[in-house]
């Protein structure tokens, strides 16, 4: 076996791919070719999230129509909503219909239609046991037929993944796993992971800790507003935040009110009356 050539220290590496070089290249070839210094521009299309900020955080500027995208968050069924609704409105809007698989509580279609996400487009899966939702969801993906797919599963291996992340990648929607925070610690073959988490003035908190692309080092303040609230909030309460005192410390004590009846003076609680003193009798 021949040895392999090694390289002088003063030697400059054999390719060096330039940003010129790489923006000459064929559009499909381009974007295959990732620098570890950028964001990573994929293959295929992409939806806006509908959030400017973090369609800017995000590799190809918004969800990825091939791969898995992981949306973790403490409070299941809640968070999700927020930070999908406007890209399955989209999807809706579109004429393509919305797959749900496993959701811990009933959708709501009055709320939904908030978000732009209509009865006739929705379509709800229900799976009950884990064996059974990833079963539903690689049947779903290997179909293509559905504009968007939001699983549930909070119980699911790593092998399991990849294979779900293989089936992803040949599709042409965006799927959206959503898991409990602590997944974040075990390993994941979806090239996409985000923390969601209840921001200030009724907004998110993101973090996007994978992504194709340097790490991003502060976590996302999106303006995420429940659906419906929009026509019976006011500006003001919009904004609690404000409405807080700046120097809680100045915040002079309540004090507590005097009752209008005294305790005494009630029916039910009234004084014992004073036992009358026998008169003593000299001996």
């Amino acid at each position: 076996m021949r040895p392999m050539p090694q390289r002088l220290s003063g030697e400059p590496p054999a390719f060096t791919a330039s940003a010129a070089a790489v923006e000459a290249l064929p559009r499909a070839v381009a974007a295959a070719v990732w620098r570890g210094d950028q964001l990573g521009r994929p293959v295929t299309a992409t939806l806006s999230s509908g959030f400017e900020a973090l369609d800017a955080a995000l590799p190809g500027g918004g969800w990825p129509c091939q791969g898995l995208t992981e949306i973790l968050s403490n409070q299941s069924s809640t968070l999700e909503w927020r930070l999908l609704g406007p890209v399955l409105g989209r999807v809706c809007a579109a004429g393509r219909s919305v797959v749900l698989v496993g959701p811990p509580q009933s959708p709501h279609p009055p709320g939904l239609r908030f978000l732009g996400v209509s009865e006739s487009g929705l379509v709800w899966v229900q799976a009950d046991t884990p064996a059974e939702r990833l079963w539903a969801v690689e049947q779903l993906l290997k179909a293509r037929s559905c504009g968007a797919l939001v699983a549930w599963l909070p119980k699911v291996r790593s092998e399991q993944l990849r294979r779900l992340q293989v089936l992803a990648g040949a599709g042409d929607a965006p799927v959206f796993l959503c898991r409990p925070a602590e997944a974040a610690r075990s390993a994941s073959a979806a090239p996409l992971r985000l923390l969601a988490q209840v921001g200030p003035d009724w907004g998110l908190k993101v973090e996007v800790f994978k992504r194709k692309g340097p790490p991003l080092e502060t976590p996302l303040h999106l303006h995420a507003l429940p659906g419906g609230l929009h026509a019976i909030l006011t500006p003001r309460l919009q904004q609690p935040s404000l409405l807080l005192p700046r120097d809680p410390a100045r915040v002079p004590e309540p004090v507590p009110l005097a009752p209008a009846f005294p305790e005494s003076d009630h029916a039910l609680v009234r004084p014992a009356a004073a036992t009358a003193r026998r008169p003593r009798l000299a001996h």
